[in-house]
């Protein structure tokens, strides 16, 4: 458990947070997705994963990587199978005195439309492969970026707040300030806030770079095995038509060992959901997970102050913080109000007599149409207020207090009419401005409260992202299958067509031999 010492944010492991105290007792962990993620994980003695989704636990990816196991073993069985296939051939060219061609016509025919009709669905295969996999990555990175977008910009109006705090406790006008109780709270919360910050901050970037730089990995490995398997294909069926048998067996080689990689990232991609006598769904890894995240996000949406793996992808602030950074928001742009207030209620609007020998931050030859006071969001007891008739909001109190301003001489006594001088306009429309900033953060202050920030992106992705995800990635898993399928296939075909042209040319020279040596050619062509 990181907990900062307290400060802001509170994490359990690589990043959850936590309300303090009794909080936490009303609102424990909670397992996600618990019923969709009971899977067999081999790295627990083959028992149910029980975690929930958990991005950070590797038990949570082995139990997913497992459910692909069908198809792990269906490489090996190609690896093994077409191997011993391979070495077969291989011993009886090598071995065998004589070598046994046979030709038909019907075969002859057949093969070569199985050589299309294979070669075709590789492309096909490719195409779809390719077009899947730069639409999922477009769909997954645009899915970071947002989450990224909000986290940053949480991150930004967090240090905002601490600023428009900290430019507060410096303000007044005139002899005017912010009781020295409400300095001293502003210090114990910017503690607070700044904390927060600096670990959301130092944070935020770590598991975004990692999930891309997975998903950049991902989009080039599948970028290759297209581009690898496109050409072996039609290399292939060229090597075939035109009879290279050696280049034919190279191909095939090479097409033995890509296929069985292939089968094994196909593996990586497509699961079982729940493995059954009967398989009756298949879905890719990255759906899987999609999707096991997509319900995840919706059972947090359901409780958002719980403890949550989730906090490893978009933390809430500290419960506690987050009240009492609103408190004293709340606190400080009442308090900065008043200040503004009393100096226009006890000192601008005042008619002194000229003659009064007082000081000139009281008596400065102001004269002329009283100034308005600055309206005040807040009640004392920091409930919401209606401005009153008479009174400027933050939106114009700057351009109506100008018309107020007069011109002063070197020892600042107003030359002219007016009411404020220059520096006394500057100051009250400074600290006009800051309360402004600190009542419009308000309800960014209330949704870090109570989380909502969080509950709303999720429920934007969980309603504008998953769907992309778990197309595109479906995308990639009918690429995978019909690329993998088609060059297995296709590999067995070259070896095949090639023989029967090989025994086609054989059949030609019986044909144009002498009698002898036909009938010796023709006892090597029988089997």
């Amino acid at each position: 458990m990181t907990d900062l010492g307290g400060h802001g944010v509170v994490f359990l492991e690589t990043g959850r947070s936590v309300l303090e105290n009794g909080d936490s007792e009303r609102n424990p962990s909670l397992i996600l997705a618990a019923k969709r993620t009971k899977r067999i994980d081999p790295l627990h003695h083959f028992k149910h994963y029980k975690g929930g989704w958990n991005i950070s636990n590797r038990n949570y990816f082995s139990s997913v990587g497992f459910t692909a196991a069908p198809l792990f073993l269906i490489s090996a069985f190609w690896f093994l199978g077409f191997g011993m296939y391979l070495l077969i051939i291989c011993f009886r060219h090598c071995c065998s005195q004589r070598q046994h061609y046979v030709y038909e016509k019907k075969s002859n025919a057949l093969s070569l439309s199985f050589l299309v009709l294979f070669t075709t669905a590789t492309i096909v295969g490719c195409v779809v492969l390719y077009t899947g996999q730069g639409k999922f990555h477009s769909s997954t990175t645009s899915t970071l970026e947002y989450i990224v977008k909000h986290k940053n910009s949480t991150v930004q109006n967090l240090k905002n707040v601490s600023n428009y705090l900290s430019t507060a406790k410096q303000l007044g006008v005139d002899q005017y300030f912010m009781p020295s109780n409400v300095q001293a709270n502003i210090d114990n919360i910017q503690i607070k806030i700044n904390a927060s910050t600096t670990f959301l901050e130092e944070k935020k970037d770590s598991n975004p770079d990692r999930i891309q730089h997975v998903l950049d990995s991902v989009q080039l490995a599948l970028i290759i095995i297209a581009a690898v398997m496109l050409l072996l294909s039609l290399t292939g069926f060229f090597c075939s038509v035109v009879n290279l048998q050696l280049l034919v067996y190279i191909l095939a080689t090479i097409a033995w060992i890509l296929v069985a990689g292939t089968f094994i990232l196909c593996g990586v991609f497509l699961l079982l959901h729940k493995p059954k006598a009967i398989i009756r769904t298949v879905s890719s890894l990255h759906s899987s997970v999609a999707a096991d995240t997509c319900v995840a996000m919706n059972e947090w949406v359901q409780h958002p102050t719980a403890r949550t793996a989730l906090d490893d992808i978009l933390p809430c602030v500290d419960n506690a913080t987050a009240q009492e950074t609103l408190a004293q928001s709340k606190d400080v742009t009442f308090q900065l109000v008043n200040v503004v207030n009393n100096f226009i209620t006890n000192v601008s609007n005042k008619n002194l007599p000229t003659q009064a020998k007082l000081e000139p931050s009281v008596s400065y030859n102001q004269t002329g149409p009283l100034v308005p006071v600055l309206c005040n969001p807040y009640q004392p007891n920091k409930t919401r207020r209606v401005c009153e008739a008479g009174e400027v909001d933050f939106n114009n109190a700057a351009q109506e207090w100008n018309k107020y301003i007069c011109e002063v001489s070197a020892d600042g006594i107003c030359t002219t009419p007016g009411r404020l001088t220059p520096k006394h306009y500057n100051q009250m429309s400074t600290a006009a401005n800051v309360s402004s900033a600190l009542y419009h953060h308000g309800p960014f202050l209330v949704d870090l409260q109570d989380c909502s920030f969080v509950r709303r992106i999720f429920t934007d992705i969980i309603k504008d992202h998953c769907p992309g995800l778990r197309r595109y990635s479906e995308w990639i898993c009918i690429g995978l299958t019909m690329v993998s399928s088609a060059v297995l296939l296709s590999s067995i075909i070259w070896i095949s067509y090639t023989r029967l042209k090989r025994g086609k040319e054989y059949i030609r020279q019986y044909a144009d031999m002498p009698s002898q040596d036909s009938l010796q050619l023709q006892k090597g062509m029988k089997k």
